[in-house]
C-alpha cells in the first residue's frame, strides 16, 4: 500500500485532480483566504487553459457517481520543465489539521511526473502558516516584491517569491 493510499479510506480524505466542475467552490474558499479573491468565471478559465494542474483535497469517501466539493486545492501552471504555484487554500472549516501537508505533498509529485523540474510561487511575507509549509517542502526564498499585496485595511505588504528544485 503506497502513502496516498492511506488518504482513499472510507472516512478519511482524498487527493484528487480538479476540474471546471469544482470552480464555485474554489472560488468560495479562495474569497475566504485572500483579500483579493477570485471568482468562478476566473477559475472555470483558469482550469481550461493548457498547462494547469489542479489538485483538490475531498474528505471522506467518494461519493458513487456524484462529484464532491473540495475542502482546499493547489493550482499550478507549467511551462516545459518549470511551473508556478498559482493559489493554494483549504477551507476554514479544516485548517490546523496539517491537510495541506499531504495536498502539497501530492501535487508536487503529480508535477514532477509531468516533467516539472523547478516550482516557483509567491507568498505575501507575514503569511507564517504558509511559509512554514513551503519551507518545510525546501522552497527558498529568491526574491521580494515591495508592497505587492494590499491588505484589506489599504496598507500593503512585500511579497516574497520562492523556488524549489524538484
Amino acid at each position: 500500500m503506497s502513502f496516498f493510499d492511506l488518504f482513499k479510506r472510507p472516512g478519511g480524505f482524498r487527493i484528487d485532480p480538479l476540474g471546471t466542475e469544482s470552480a464555485a467552490r474554489m472560488a468560495a474558499i479562495h474569497a475566504a483566504s485572500f483579500a483579493r479573491p477570485w471568482t468562478t468565471l476566473e477559475f472555470e478559465r483558469l482550469m481550461g487553459e493548457r498547462g494547469m494542474v489542479g489538485d483538490g483535497l475531498f474528505l471522506g469517501p467518494a461519493p458513487k457517481g456524484l462529484a464532491s466539493k473540495p475542502s482546499g486545492f493547489v493550482l499550478s501552471r507549467m511551462v516545459l520543465d518549470e511551473a508556478e504555484i498559482l493559489t493554494v487554500a483549504v477551507a476554514r472549516e479544516v485548517r490546523g489539521k496539517g491537510l495541506s501537508i499531504p495536498l502539497l505533498e501530492r501535487h508536487l509529485d503529480e508535477l514532477s511526473r509531468r516533467g516539472v523540474r523547478t516550482v516557483h510561487l509567491e507568498v505575501e511575507e507575514g503569511n507564517q502558516p504558509a511559509l512554514a509549509l513551503y519551507r518545510r517542502f525546501g522552497f527558498k526564498e529568491v526574491g521580494r516584491r515591495e508592497a505587492y499585496y494590499q491588505k484589506p485595511d489599504g496598507s500593503r505588504v512585500a511579497a516574497l517569491t520562492m523556488a524549489v528544485s524538484l
